[in-house]
């Protein structure tokens, strides 16, 4: 789980050219040559019980978070969104969001990858073949930003998550929205980061919450996001990946990655 990057980044909108950025994304990137000898084996079977469930072809989930970011004069802030996300598998996403910031949305059909802001009534397209993991990865290149949980998308999310994790393990038991949850601690030591999931006790072992804390950063900032209403039984048309733009929207273009935001850099 890496994490560095999104220090200074914004959400997975936008440094498109006119598109406003936001402080403090999440996104963890996998890197396979990192050990993990420290990760106790009940965290890798769980982790692998997640991986097996999120590998449907197709399903649903939301999401509330709640980051922080540095305000004008240093103080810590904080920002609340809502996440619907809508994902067929290998190449089809869509991502509504909703939060103190005003509505966005991130579509990606196959072919495009399309990010529109409401707020600012601008939209950016990006032709794009590939799987969600390779629209994701563009997107972060073009923009400098990263769509926050983008692992619990990927290809593997259970590999993805511990890819450079030092240590690790189980710390507790809870319970959340009355289903209880196995609580694991994870250290990411290359970034100076520490990070909880909770999993639940079950074959699924569906992530119901995650927080992760910014060790070497004032005020030790964190990220949290609470996960509910999965749903596998969703069948997705064609539609829901495309982008028909409302009336009075204009198109921008993409930032070139030459141009990408101050403080992406892995």
């Amino acid at each position: 789980m890496s994490i560095q990057k999104a220090r200074k980044a914004g959400l997975a909108i936008l440094l498109i050219a006119g598109l406003a950025a936001i402080p403090y994304s999440v996104s963890f990137t996998a890197r396979a040559d990192e050990q993990r000898t420290g990760v106790g084996n009940d965290a890798i079977v769980a982790l692998g019980k997640m991986s097996k469930t999120l590998q449907a072809q197709h399903f649903s989930f939301q999401a509330q978070t709640l980051r922080a970011y540095t305000g004008p004069n240093g103080e810590l802030l904080h920002i609340a969104h809502t996440y619907k996300a809508i994902l067929s598998r290998p190449n089809r996403l869509s991502v509504d969001i909703n939060g103190d910031d005003g509505a966005s949305r991130l579509l990606f059909d196959g072919k495009n990858l399309v990010i529109y802001v409401a707020a600012v009534k601008k939209y950016a397209s990006l032709p794009i073949s590939g799987d969600i993991d390779k629209a994701l990865d563009e997107a972060q290149e073009r923009t400098g930003v990263d769509f926050p949980l983008a692992d619990l998308l990927a290809n593997d999310p259970g590999e993805s998550l511990l890819a450079g994790v030092t240590s690790g393990g189980m710390v507790g038991t809870a319970t959340i929205d009355g289903v209880t949850c196995r609580h694991f601690f994870f250290v990411q030591a290359s970034d100076d980061l520490e990070w909880e999931l909770w999993l639940e006790d079950n074959d699924r072992a569906l992530p119901r919450r995650v927080v992760v804390t910014y060790r070497s950063l004032p005020g030790r900032p964190n990220f949290i996001a609470a996960l509910s209403n999965w749903d596998f039984s969703t069948a997705p048309s064609d539609s829901d990946f495309m982008f028909e733009p409302p009336a009075g929207v204009t198109r921008v273009e993409f930032a070139s990655k030459a141009s990408a935001a101050p403080g992406s850099q892995k």
